[in-house]
């Protein structure tokens, strides 16, 4: 069973671990709405140092509104950013 389903506040966590990580910097500590869940798939910072990748980890959609990520952005506050982020780095709002 998902950890997630859409409309989900979720918000990234701040680690930052030594070695390959595959959740980009400017979005931890943000938080966004899941849209979707991709499916699961073997964990990529496993798969980077030839490890098996397992357990698998489910891989979900996040929007993330730009003014969320950046305060001082000026543009339509319309506008987001989507990203693929696995299970393993988010947290629920709800």
């Amino acid at each position: 069973m998902a950890k997630f389903k859409r409309g989900d506040n979720v918000k990234v966590l701040t680690g930052t671990p030594k070695g390959h990580c595959r959740t980009p910097f400017y979005l931890r500590g943000h938080g966004g709405v899941i849209e979707d869940m991709l499916g699961t798939f073997r964990d990529p910072e496993r798969l980077a140092y030839h490890e098996a990748g397992l357990p698998e980890r489910e891989l979900y959609r996040v929007r993330f509104a730009h003014t969320q990520l950046w305060p001082d952005y000026r543009a339509p506050t319309g506008d987001t950013v989507v990203a693929d982020v696995y299970a393993h780095w988010l947290e629920s709002e709800n």
